[in-house]
């Protein structure tokens, strides 16, 4: 893992653009940007991909491995926080005096031009930016935007809009939601999480405070979560103000199903896709969504918010909201094989396995849910397992248990799979197998027709898919 350097002034040309991982959700999304702003965009990443493959169509060239001759001629690097730091392009740029840019500098140098809405949170953003997103084209506001995934109506993650606003999906975890010029800024949590950067949750709410104090317009921010209720008490606009003095930061709207809420949310139905009822300056709206989970009711009352905080009709935001169907990798059905549906959800905490979950059993009916979780980082598997076998062990019949993505952190000895597993009461309800196919294979074996079968996780556990349905078309034996 690297640590970019945030304090970098961000250059006021970067030249001919090279993405390092540009195979990915975000890093994908920014590029496709870069591309329709005119910039020449080069890349690589470690796989080829569908992504790549419309990157190419758009003008990139993209390579398929990393090595030092793929930078050829760009002026800028653009990387990402998982980037080791001996890959062989971000050596060379460093060799050749090339600047080399954080996703989130190249971002910002692109978006602080425009007025731009970012949403941050420990979980719900990029389905919360999702859904402003697409609300604001059904109100024909023509925004341009970046989600950490693609939305499922639009089929990408990113575009370029004719209307003033830019909505983001701005990443707290390592701290570069504050390089951005924030109009309206929107909270959905504030959990203790990315430890490994902040180091205490102190410094994880003394950045939200940052984040928050820093929108010029609007913060929109949870009313239910803890961590938000203790940022927003310490946010400037919140502050008494003395004789002859103003008060500092933008106004302050909260969301959820506290009683005091501004925007606040009640009469959840949620069997099946969720409808709900907004309260909002003493008057009533009746919403639904395409989406199950009251978990999204609450993310609808978020987006509402934001948007009439931004100017537009409260009837006509939740019309627009409405037409929202999801993102991808959150709660996605991928296909059904022997009448077992096969379900990603990008679910990495114990919160959003939670979400995601108790979602999922508003539609399963009568048949079961059997988790395959895949835990990621070293860091926050060895610190959460017990929170997440409780979690797992409660929200599904059963689980599988995968090895851990250690993405941008080295292993550490004794910390598996097998840390999740071993904490379940239960261990009937729970298998640790480290081994792909045999996961999907037992996986397939115990599925009955009627059952879910939903991967978790922000590693690479969506890859399994495939091999999961593959497992499931093998006919069964009789007798079996």
């Amino acid at each position: 893992m690297i640590k970019p350097d945030l304090t970098l002034t961000i250059p006021a040309e970067l030249g001919a653009v090279h993405f390092v991982g540009i195979g990915g959700a975000g890093m994908s999304g920014i590029a496709r940007l870069f591309i329709a702003a005119g910039v020449t965009v080069t890349g690589s990443d470690r796989t080829d991909s569908k992504t790549a493959q419309k990157l190419r169509a758009l003008g990139a060239t993209v390579h398929v491995g990393h090595d030092a001759a793929n930078v050829g001629s760009a002026d800028t690097l653009v990387v990402t926080s998982a980037l080791w730091p001996d890959n062989p392009e971000l050596v060379y740029a460093e060799q050749h005096g090339l600047p080399v840019l954080h996703r989130s500098q190249a971002l910002a140098w692109l978006v602080n031009r425009r007025r731009l809405i970012s949403v941050a949170g420990a979980h719900g953003k990029t389905t919360s930016t999702g859904m402003i997103v697409t609300a604001l084209i059904g109100l024909n506001a023509e925004p341009s935007f970046v989600n950490g995934g693609v939305i499922s109506a639009l089929g990408t993650s990113s575009a370029w809009g004719d209307g003033e606003l830019f909505v983001l999906e701005a990443d707290e975890s390592d701290g570069s939601f504050l390089l951005y010029d924030t109009a309206v800024a929107l909270i959905t949590n504030v959990d203790p999480d990315h430890l490994d950067h902040y180091g205490s949750t102190e410094a994880v709410e003394d950045a939200f405070v940052t984040f928050a104090d820093e929108a010029s317009e609007l913060v929109v921010i949870s009313s239910d979560d803890a961590g938000a209720k203790r940022v927003d008490a310490r946010l400037a606009a919140r502050q008494p103000v003395g004789a002859g003095q103003t008060r500092s930061g933008g106004r302050v709207l909260t969301f959820g199903q506290a009683a005091d809420a501004d925007v606040r949310v009640h009469s959840i139905v949620a069997e099946g896709a969720v409808s709900f009822v907004i309260d909002y300056l003493g008057e009533s709206y009746a919403g639904a969504l395409r989406v199950p989970g009251i978990h999204n009711a609450i993310n609808a009352a978020g987006a509402f918010a934001v948007l009439v905080g931004t100017g537009f009709d409260p009837a006509a935001s939740l019309a627009a909201l409405g037409e929202f169907d999801g993102t991808g990798r959150r709660f996605e059905l991928h296909d059904t094989v022997r009448g077992v549906s096969v379900y990603d959800d990008y679910a990495h905490h114990p919160t959003e396995v939670d979400a995601a979950l108790t979602a999922a059993r508003t539609v399963v009916g009568t048949g079961r849910i059997i988790a395959v979780h895949q835990p990621h980082l070293y860091s926050r598997t060895q610190l959460l397992a017990g929170d997440f076998a409780e979690t797992l062990e409660r929200t599904a019949d059963f689980t599988v248990v995968l090895d851990v993505c250690g993405a941008r952190e080295d292993p550490v000895p004794g910390v598996t799979g097998a840390l999740v597993s071993g904490r379940f009461a239960d261990q009937s309800k729970v298998a640790y197998i480290a081994d792909w196919q045999q996961a999907a294979d037992f996986t397939a074996s115990i599925a009955r027709p009627g059952d879910f079968i939903v991967t978790l996780g922000c590693g690479d556990v969506n890859l399994l898919v495939p091999q999961l349905l593959g497992a499931l078309a093998v006919p069964v034996a009789a007798g079996a």
